[in-house]
This record gives C-alpha cells, structure tokens and sequence, in this order.
C-alpha cells in the first residue's frame, strides 16, 4: 500500500509543480490552442490558451512509477511477482505514452497550422490501431513465468467469462477495439476547463481500488490462496503494478487539475486526453474488467454516442438532433455556464464510476456468500 500511496503524492507534487513550468514553456513557444471557428462563442477568449498540457501528467505518471517500484524492493517476491519492471508496466506505461504521442502529433500539426484541424481523422486511426496492435500482442503473446498473461483471451466483466474464449488473435482484435474507443471518447470528453480531466480521476480511482482489492486477493500469493481456496482469487498479473499506475495517473491529473480548472491556464491536448484514453482501456484490459468499462467510463460513452447520434441523423435526414456535439457544446448553446456543465457532467461520471465499483465489490460478495 505505501508503494501505491508513493506513487499518488509523487505524481501529484511533479504535476502541481511542473504543470507552471510547462505554461511558461509552451506560451515561449507559442503553442496556443486554436479554437474552432464554429465552436461556442464563450470559447474564443480561450484562443492562445497553451496548449499539450499532457505532457505533464505523462511525465508525472513515469516518474511516480518509478519512485513507487523503490518501496517494492521490500516486499516478498510471491506478493508481487517481479521486483523489476514487468511486462504489465511496459504495456500500461507504452499506452499512456505512444496514445499520447498520437496526440502529440496532432497538437503539433493544429499549432504550427493554427487552426483546430491538425491530423485527419484516418492518421489518427491509423496511429491508434497501431498502438492497440503492438501493445495488445505484448499483453496477449509474453506470458509471465506462472503462464499468465497481461491481457485475456477471453472476454471480461469483473472477471474472466471463461465460456466466451476469443482466442489471442480475436483477442488482440478486441484489444485494439477497445483501445480505439476509449482513447476518441477521452478525447471527445475534453472540451471543457476540467472536464476530462476530473472524469478521467474518478475512472482511474476506480481502477486503482479494483486492482488493489485483486493485489488482495490474488491468486499468484500462495498463502492467501492456501488459506481460502482458489474461487476466492483473481486470476490477473502483476495487480499491484495496475494499481500503483492508476495511482500514478490519477495523482497527476490531480495536480494538473488545478491549473486546468476553470478558467484553465493550461489545456492537456489530444496529448493528454489520447494518452488518458490509452491507459484506461489498458487499465480494462489488465484487470479483466472489460465489460466493466462502460459503465465505469459512462461519461465518456455518453459523450461519444452524442456524436455518433448527431453524425447519423444528420447523414440520413439532414437534420441535427442536438445544437452541437459533442454533448457539452449542445448545452453551452443552449445557455448552461462552462462550470455548470463541467460540474453536472462530473457527476454523471461520479454515478458511472460507482455503479461500476459496486458491481466489482457485489461479485466478489457473491463469490465469497
């Protein structure tokens, strides 16, 4: 636990201190964020806003992970399975930074264009299936020494169905998939002071409590195993690895979270949002919690079917079912403040965030009953 507590305050401290150096840094290099010209007029005074603020909480999550292993040389090696970096961190921590990269690039392009469009939609895909692709046959193809692999070949709800069996390939399809998804809902939630970032702390805190609570009940340590049988256990890897990264990512988004509040100083960019994107889903992946994700990221799947609702309607009848999407801006024109969106929307988040962890804890009573 003092790993994961670690690695919480560390992220945190390098985020709330280093967000200042990173406006200073980006205002010197004028990398403003360009607003959209048919956005809500409210957002036009965000023009030069600096932006790719992602690259903070990216650099606070790896050093976090790092001050965190430090506490680990301590502990017995059947209570966490590997002293050293593990294969669970390579993926966990390849997302958070290649999803992020994807982003990068995209900020990249907006700035020294100025104008919001930066990559085509097909580049973006392109960089996401590649990212889901490598990092889902690392977590599928490298087992660890007892067989057990990052990812699962079948599909998961707050654990392994064991009659739903995709094999690795379908696996790695599913991985990607679920890669895809969460990285463009992340990215459609940022577009408000806070809003995906205060979303994205509250899913990461859920996934820190299940990973500890798997940690807890892990069926690798023998003497937990030996003492209440295996149909008590969690067949995962490395759980305390998936913890002290959620802990990490969601201390640093804290601290970035204060300067990203309303009125924002800083915005974290599709670097930021990308790079969220990634290490959730992988975050679903490494716990088998996959059909746990969207009801855990429920605001993150409501914002994204806004648009696909808009996208459709629009594309067969001409007409829009919403003033704008994604769903934030529908209601920025219809007259709600910035910070009441952002308030309501985090505790729509909250809501999903809770059914999500109730129904992990409900299994796991039911088990035990």
């Amino acid at each position: 636990m003092r790993s994961v507590i670690i690695a919480a305050a560390v992220a945190f401290l390098v985020a709330l201190f280093g967000t200042p150096l990173a406006i200073k840094a980006f205002t010197r290099l004028k990398a403003g964020q360009p607003i959209r010209a048919d956005g809500p007029a409210g957002h036009h005074v965000k023009r030069g806003t600096p932006t790719m603020g992602g690259v903070v909480f990216i650099l606070g999550t790896l050093v976090a992970y790092a001050a965190g292993h430090l506490v680990l040389t301590g502990l017995p090696e059947r209570q966490i399975a590997q002293v050293g970096p593990t294969v669970t961190a390579l993926v966990l921590l390849g997302l958070l930074v290649f999803s992020g990269l994807v982003g990068f690039v995209d900020d990249f392009l907006k700035v020294r264009k100025r104008n919001s469009l930066g990559l085509n939609k097909r580049g973006k895909l392109v960089g996401q299936l590649l990212v889901g692709g490598v990092f889902g046959f690392v977590a599928l193809y490298f087992p660890s020494t007892n067989g057990e692999t990052v990812g699962s070949t079948t599909v998961s709800f707050v654990r392994d169905i064991n009659w739903l069996d995709l094999g690795k390939v379908g696996a790695v399809v599913l991985f990607i998939a679920v890669v895809m998804s969460t990285t463009n809902g992340v990215n459609l939630t940022d577009g408000l002071d806070g809003l995906a970032t205060g979303a994205s702390i509250m899913v990461l805190g859920a996934y820190l409590l299940m990973a500890f609570w798997q940690y807890r009940h892990w069926c690798a340590d023998t003497d937990y195993v030996r003492s209440v049988g295996f149909s008590y256990c969690y067949a995962v890897r490395d759980p305390l690895e998936i913890a002290l990264i959620a802990a990490g990512a969601a201390g640093a988004c804290l601290g970035f979270l204060w300067w990203n509040a309303a009125p924002a100083r800083i915005f974290m960019g599709d670097t930021g949002s990308m790079a969220l994107g990634g290490l959730i889903a992988g975050l679903a992946m490494a716990t088998r919690t996959v059909l746990l994700l969207p009801v855990i990221g429920l605001l993150f799947v409501i914002i994204a079917m806004s648009v696909v609702i808009q996208v459709i309607s629009f594309r067969s009848t001409g007409r829009r079912v919403f003033r704008m999407s994604p769903l934030q801006h529908h209601f920025e024109l219809a007259g709600w403040s910035e910070v009441n969106i952002v308030i309501r929307f985090w505790i729509i988040a909250g809501i999903g965030v809770t059914v999500g962890v109730g129904l992990f804890y409900g299994d796991f009573l039911r088990v035990m009953s």
